[in-house]
């Protein structure tokens, strides 16, 4: 399962469960100046993207999330799929336990 929550919105998409010590936890800040409407992310050797992690919610220009992964894998390298309002996207891959962070720019 993979959660959301928005730090200004305090607990909009928080998922009550117990913490698990497979849960990665990280912080995606979009820095750029478009909307993200939707974010993926899936470990390299998985074929298909996991599920949208924003839902039916968007990540605004200037705005922070805090992001739990509870897939139960103990992976750190994730690649990222990141949808712009505009239908742009982009993809990369990141060592999410190094970085504790991950942040969209222009």
């Amino acid at each position: 399962m993979i959660s959301l929550k928005h730090l200004p919105l305090a607990a909009a998409f928080l998922v009550a469960a117990p913490a698990m010590a497979e849960d990665l936890v990280f912080e995606f800040s979009n820095d750029s100046s478009f909307a993200i409407v939707e974010l993926y992310a899936s470990p390299p050797d998985v074929d298909e993207w996991e599920e949208d992690i924003l839902g039916l919610e968007i990540l605004g220009p200037g705005e922070v999330a805090r992001v739990t992964i509870r897939d139960g894998r103990r992976a750190c390298e994730y690649d990222l799929k990141i949808v712009f309002e505009d239908g742009d996207e982009i993809t990369d891959t990141a060592d999410l336990c190094e970085t504790e962070s991950y942040t969209v720019d222009d």
